[in-house]
């Protein structure tokens, strides 16, 4: 092709690419930057909404100019009390407080002697020998029952070895037999008096000892409604002849300790069989 046609075909080229350059750049401008631009007529063309506008009409539920609502920490749930414990103690253990004797669980050793034994300035028919617990406690139940107008109280019977008890149990069988000494009297080895947590007690002056009627002196209905405050649990209830496989001795008292009396005065249980969910011991097993 000759070279003096090809300029003009050049600048027709030129000026094509330069309208659809000024095209494009145009429509750009126009389009996403939604502030206002203009098209090539030089009218504004219609807002449309962008994605930001959008975004800031929509309502929300917690604006952004508002404060933070306040976190309230929850109120701390209060700790349940713990139940009572009745593992806290032994039961088998002759030296516990809590050791339970009857018919079907006899002290092991049989000729247990405790360590501790102590005599007490008590009137006494017998020597008011006892634990060290177990006679502060009765010194502080006498005093309180005195003190309340109760009456004067004494101590018929208290500690008892091993060897007293054959000779106590052996008196019982002479006079009544031997089925009968069994719900008066307990065998040799079985007695909770060789635990040094017990005491028989009875009124000054001297009426009703070792008998039922204590029950209905002024001593013995106090001691009944309170001893329970000082430690001491009535052991031989009147209707219980079937659990304890004792008859009624409103005279015969338990130390077991304050909290345990006071657990079981709480709770209504009367024996220590049902207490602590042991079988009844109305005979010896063999």
């Amino acid at each position: 092709m000759p070279a003096h046609r090809s300029r003009p075909v050049r600048a027709i080229t030129t000026a094509v690419g330069l309208v659809l350059v000024t095209a494009v750049v145009a429509g750009c401008t126009g389009g996403d930057d939604g502030g206002g631009g203009t098209t090539a007529t030089g009218t504004a063309p219609p807002a449309g909404p962008s994605s930001s506008a959008t975004s800031s009409a929509a309502p929300t539920d917690d604006p952004t100019d508002d404060p933070p609502e306040e976190t309230v920490a929850p109120e701390p749930s209060e700790t349940p009390a713990p139940g009572f414990d009745k593992t806290a103690m032994s039961i088998d253990d002759p030296a516990s407080l809590w050791v339970v004797s009857d018919k079907l669980r006899p002290l092991q050793p049989s000729d247990y002697a405790p360590s501790d034994l102590v005599t007490i300035a008590v009137p006494s028919q017998n020597p008011p020998v006892f634990r060290a617990e177990a006679g502060q406690a009765l010194l502080d139940l006498v005093a309180a029952g005195e003190a309340a107008g109760a009456g004067q109280f004494q101590v018929q019977s208290a500690y008892r070895s091993y060897a007293t008890q054959v000779s106590v149990y052996g008196g019982w069988v002479q006079r009544l037999g031997q089925a009968q000494a069994d719900i008066q009297s307990a065998r040799p080895g079985y007695s909770e008096h060789q635990t040094g947590l017990v005491a028989d007690i009875s009124p000054i002056p001297l009426s009703c000892a070792l008998q039922a009627c204590f029950g209905d002196t002024p001593q013995g209905r106090w001691l009944a409604e309170n001893a329970w405050r000082y430690g001491w649990l009535l052991r031989y209830p009147a209707d219980k002849t079937a659990v304890t496989g004792f008859t009624y001795e409103p005279w015969h008292f338990r130390y077991v300790g304050v909290p345990l009396a006071t657990e079981m005065h709480e709770t209504g249980v009367t024996t220590l069989e049902e207490f602590f969910g042991l079988p009844a011991a109305p005979t010896y097993a063999g």
